[in-house]
């Protein structure tokens, strides 16, 4: 069984407890704004441009199969997305890293050998193995047979996910992951639906679900200021949350806008709001309304 990888980066310790392999799937199926990976959002696999390191060294053209998705006019390297047929040579012959592969088919086997070289790593910290996206469960058959396999050798799992998912999709991986890692942004459906292009509907029913089946779940939220971060918003998802079990804790992770030179490679507009990140107060002030309702909550800076 296949899936589209986007990356898998090594020695992670943000997306689960201890050290951790993360593989990041290409596919999503929202459109957040401030999205920091919108090179995983398309199915379709993109080449990433970077101008700034590139040397005009004429490489990538030498070895384009079509023979014009590069050209330099002036010294000035242009990329042609229209020709480009993301093959994936140009990436392989810079090597000042001015381009990138973002999704490259990979089978269970080859991620599995992959995030088996670290297995000692995942045994001394407690760490493990964390699929991301994306929107991982959009090809949940990859994810459920590679955590079927890694679960056999002990080793631990978890999934990120926004949960915007048909039921089926998590109902087939539940058996095989130890933690969800499961996003909640926004309890207002018009303004959720504004600013990821889809309802919560699906996301709250799913959550309660899991809930209801006894899973382990971290719940985070991006602080973006602006769109969730007021007291309503909280206040509602701490009563939300309040009702249900199996929350181990809830993650409150602040806006960056870090991600802005990501769209401009991959040549789509810049949808990043220009809003500041959340400060250690406002933080603060987020994670004490969340532990009112009881809950163990904390900033993503701890």
């Amino acid at each position: 069984m296949n899936a589209k990888v986007v990356d898998i980066k090594r020695f992670a310790v943000h997306d689960g407890p201890g050290i951790r392999t993360t593989v990041f799937l290409k596919g999503c199926s929202l459109s957040c704004r401030w999205c920091h990976n919108p090179e995983s959002i398309s199915f379709n696999t993109e080449i990433g441009f970077f101008a700034k390191k590139c040397i005009g060294c004429g490489m990538c053209r030498e070895v384009c199969p079509v023979g014009a998705a590069h050209q330099f006019e002036n010294g000035k390297h242009i990329f042609d997305r229209t020709l480009c047929t993301a093959c994936g040579k140009c990436v392989e012959a810079c090597f000042y890293d001015a381009l990138s592969l973002y999704g490259k088919n990979m089978t269970v086997e080859e991620v599995f050998q992959l995030v088996m070289e670290d297995r000692n790593f995942y045994s001394y910290s407690g760490g493990g193995v964390t699929i991301s996206g994306g929107e991982p469960l959009l090809q949940a058959g990859f994810c459920t047979v590679l955590f079927r396999a890694l679960q056999a050798e002990n080793i631990h799992t978890a999934i990120d996910t926004s949960g915007s998912v048909g039921w089926k999709a998590i109902a087939s991986v539940l058996p095989y992951t130890k933690l969800f890692l499961y996003d909640l942004k926004q309890m207002d459906e018009t303004l959720h639906k504004t600013y990821t292009g889809q309802s919560n509907e699906r996301i709250l029913e799913n959550l309660r679900r899991l809930s209801e089946v006894g899973a382990s779940i971290e719940i985070r939220i991006p602080l973006i200021p602006r769109f969730n971060d007021d007291k309503e918003n909280v206040d509602a998802i701490g009563r939300f949350l309040n009702g249900l079990s199996g929350i181990v804790l809830v993650r409150v992770l602040p806006y960056h806008s870090l991600a802005r030179s990501k769209y401009e490679s991959i040549g789509k507009c810049d949808t990043m709001p220009y809003v500041p990140s959340p400060d250690d107060e406002k933080l603060e002030q987020v994670v004490s309304q969340l532990k009112a309702y009881g809950l163990n909550a904390l900033s993503g800076k701890e």
